[in-house]
């Protein structure tokens, strides 16, 4: 089967719910490619129809949004002793210097760090647990979450799409530019390669008006 019919056997339900579940589970502290998952699946969108990019959209913010609240409030919850243990289960993502940096953030930019976190990939995965553990007030939290979610999800959905769209219009000429583009190397190739062999052709002397003379011999000396 040709890998266009595959994709269109894909069901839209299951990417909506795939993008969803992976930006929640990453929103809610587990490292996951949320980014990832969304890029690509709006990139199929753009090549596949029944793909609805609002929904898709739609998806990922909800994800985001609610992802990050469950993660609030296990934080909230949680507390300290659920960042020590974050740390012994992922050392990569919830060091103690990763741990810190964040904390550092939240104290410096409050609901900034919340909404500007959702666009940085480290505090992704921290905003929701680091806000809880904080304590945060929950409506600073929620505003920061929700317009930080609407924008990246939303936001990255409509630009890859157009993005998308216009690489697959042109890919969709593609064939038909490529024939006119070979076709015209072709001609051009041929045009220079007659013309170098004229310039190059050996003049006859007879041509030059003249033949070349013998040399005089010199004069021996006394």
């Amino acid at each position: 089967m040709h890998i266009e019919e595959w994709l269109e056997t894909v069901p839209a339900v299951s990417v909506y719910l795939l993008v969803g579940l992976v930006i929640g589970l990453e929103s809610l502290g587990i490292p996951l490619p949320g980014e990832i998952v969304l890029v690509s699946a709006t990139l199929l969108a753009a090549s596949q129809d029944h793909i609805n990019p609002y929904i898709l959209g739609a998806s990922a913010i909800a994800g985001a949004v609610i992802g990050d609240s469950i993660g609030y409030l296990i934080g909230r919850k949680g507390g300290q002793p659920l960042l020590d243990w974050l740390g012994r289960k992922f050392p990569k993502h919830f060091s103690a210097e990763h741990v810190a940096t964040a904390e550092r953030s939240f104290q410096k930019w409050g609901m900034w760090a919340v909404f500007i976190g959702r666009f940085i990939a480290l505090l992704r995965i921290f905003a929701g647990p680091l806000a809880g553990v904080l304590r945060m007030p929950y409506w600073k939290f929620l505003i920061a979450n929700v317009s930080g979610g609407i924008v990246w999800a939303g936001g990255t959905t409509a630009v890859i799409y157009s993005v998308g769209k216009v690489a697959e219009d042109w890919l969709k000429r593609f064939s038909w530019l490529g024939l006119v583009l070979a076709l015209l190397f072709g001609l051009g190739s041929m045009l220079v390669m007659k013309w170098r062999s004229k310039k190059t052709k050996p003049v006859p002397a007879a041509a030059t008006g003249s033949e070349t003379a013998e040399p005089e011999p010199v004069p021996a000396g006394d």
